[in-house]
């Protein structure tokens, strides 16, 4: 169990605690729930790094790898802060680590989500701060530097919460520098802003992925046939699942919901099996 060989799915996306909320599983509980499904999770915290969390699960025999968020929280945007989280996330991986660009930026966003602070003492609105851009529109100095050092570690930088203009940028230096793996994070939901017309325009970019999550549909932002256009769109679309919250479906009952979705959506099973196995492995692996 410890590569992403055969995996019925492959989650680049989910929350396990500790994080800024109360979440349904720890980060064994979520291996746990993968390995009964045979998938792979990717585990996610807006609070801090699940590098070394995902490590331990991987020594246990559990499907799981690591992100890094690059929230001022968690030690903010700086190559320092991503290269501990590589050596954290151990020598023989057989997923690099997911680096984040800040999702704890600009105004809150709103959701329909009932979120319980994970810790009393935390504010996660003291935390937030200004995104990737300068006032002149160009990316901050050490956004550039993470992407330089990035290039030459064994990780996926995916865009957090940048909206589409700070994205492009991001893009555009990350082609300058010949990065090798990048994620455009739920790239058309409401808060990033890319169309299907970006997305077409971007096909090109052969180290460039484009996420679509099940909380998407699930909040009602997109459709199913949403989905079926984006993966008409763009031939490296990733499906995840941004779960983990108390009160949305469990593991198995995402699974079964996005079957009736991919129906919906018209997607054929190669589709399928490229959006849920193929395009994040290939995301994922050195």
């Amino acid at each position: 169990m410890r590569d992403l060989a055969g995996r019925v799915v492959v989650d680049v996306h989910y929350h396990a605690g500790p994080d800024l909320y109360r979440r349904r599983l720890t980060s064994v509980g979520a291996g746990r729930a993968y390995k009964e499904v045979s998938g792979w999770a990717v585990l996610k915290s807006h609070l801090t790094s699940t590098a070394a969390r995902a490590w331990e699960a991987r020594e246990e025999g559990l499907p799981i790898s690591g992100t890094l968020v690059l929230n001022e929280l968690a030690g903010g945007i700086h190559p320092r802060v991503v290269q501990q989280a590589v050596y954290a996330h151990g020598p023989e991986s057989p997923a690099r680590l997911v680096v984040h660009l800040p999702t704890l930026v600009g105004p809150a966003h709103s959701s329909s989500l009932r979120r319980t602070p994970f810790h009393p003492l935390l504010r996660s609105d003291q935390w937030r701060a200004g995104g990737v851009l300068d006032a002149d529109g160009r990316l901050r100095p050490e956004v550039r530097e993470v992407l330089r050092a990035a290039r030459d570690l064994p990780v996926t930088v995916a865009t957090g919460h940048c909206h589409r203009e700070e994205a492009l940028r991001v893009v555009e230096e990350a082609e300058r520098l010949g990065l090798q793996r990048l994620l455009l994070t739920h790239a058309t939901h409401p808060m990033s802003g890319f169309t299907l017309g970006d997305l077409a325009d971007l096909t090109d970019l052969p180290f460039l992925f484009v996420e679509f999550t099940a909380l998407t549909l699930l909040l009602g932002h997109r459709d199913p046939g949403h989905l079926g256009a984006i993966v008409r769109a763009h031939p490296r679309v990733v499906y995840s699942s941004d779960l983990g919250q108390p009160d949305q479906p469990t593991v198995r009952e995402w699974l079964k919901l996005s079957e009736q979705w991919f129906g919906t959506a018209g997607l054929t099973p190669q589709e399928i099996r490229a959006i849920t196995r193929e395009n994040p492995t290939k995301l994922l692996t050195p």
